[in-house]
């Protein structure tokens, strides 16, 4: 195999790494899609088997712009459905909860006067920091 030869081998490699991507991307949107039914989802499905280049095209050209706005609100509600979880487990708690939890380990001994200042001051300090 020549120079040539490889660039072009590497050239349809990347055209059929392309069109795989299109291809499930188009099956993704698909599925996502609630407005259509389940008779036509096969029928697409069937026409990316048997004319994919074709079928392909069509679908992004007649259903591009319904597919953007379909991935973007996937996204969003990901985004949505993560940042809750993060909220959920990393705990919202107040400068005044924390403050009162340092108390209760200030009175139990397990802190001394310093760290329970120390806490108190980096609570207090904390919704500042966050306004910026």
């Amino acid at each position: 195999m020549d120079f040539w030869g490889l660039i072009a081998w590497f050239f349809w490699i990347f055209v059929f790494a392309a069109y795989l991507m299109v291809l499930f991307s188009i099956i993704a949107d698909l599925f996502r899609d609630d407005s259509v039914s389940g008779w036509l989802k096969a029928v697409w499905i069937i026409f990316l088997v048997f004319v994919p280049f074709l079928t392909a095209l069509v679908y992004l050209i007649a259903r591009g712009a319904g597919m953007q706005k379909r991935t973007y609100a996937a996204a969003m509600q990901q985004r949505e459905a993560q940042d809750a979880y993060i909220r959920a487990a990393a705990g919202t708690s107040s400068a005044t909860d924390e403050i009162t939890r340092a108390k209760s380990l200030l009175d139990a001994g397990a802190l001394t006067a310093s760290e329970f200042e120390a806490i108190k001051a980096r609570a207090l300090a904390e919704p500042a920091v966050q306004r910026r």
